[in-house]
């Protein structure tokens, strides 16, 4: 059974691979590295919106669950109990949060870097390297675990 959408199965792909594109392409390639920011923080916005008005399975309010209940699925995978889900368990929605936070952040400070006001600014550049490197991180996390879980089956 399909889940996702075909608009936000592009939405992943084209993610995924602007994120990479920009992080490979930084300090070598300026010009495809800004192209692939701005793709990356296009896409958030489109996801943002699509999580609002999109089909059932990517609208935000069927899948976002409070921490305490992502504390609980932990636990439970923990403990070798967890529930199967259909579309995105507790982890995984809130994986799918924090990894679009973190690109508009990076995105969004890397497109503060090229104004005139914060152009040079300390913070600012620290803020996009650490939130770069987070993102990376994360979507190496949320690849395992997406191994982990078609593994299972």
């Amino acid at each position: 059974m399909r889940v996702w959408d075909a608009p936000l199965r592009v939405c992943h792909w084209a993610l995924a691979l602007s994120v990479l594109t920009a992080w490979f392409s930084a300090n070598i390639y300026d010009a495809l590295h800004e192209a692939a920011g701005y793709l990356a923080m296009g896409l958030v916005a489109f996801r943002l919106v699509w999580g609002v008005v999109g089909t059932t399975y990517a609208r935000f309010r069927n899948f976002v669950r409070p921490p305490g209940v992502v504390l609980r699925y932990l636990r439970d995978l923990a403990r070798g109990r967890a529930a199967r889900h259909l579309r995105h368990n507790p982890a995984g929605a809130a994986m799918a949060v924090m990894l679009l936070v973190m690109v508009a952040v990076s995105t969004i400070s890397g497109w503060m870097q090229l104004t005139y006001t914060f152009f040079g600014v300390t913070w600012v550049e620290v803020l996009h390297t650490w939130s770069s490197h987070l993102v990376l991180a994360l979507a190496a996390a949320h690849v395992a675990g997406e191994r982990r879980t078609w593994c299972a089956r």
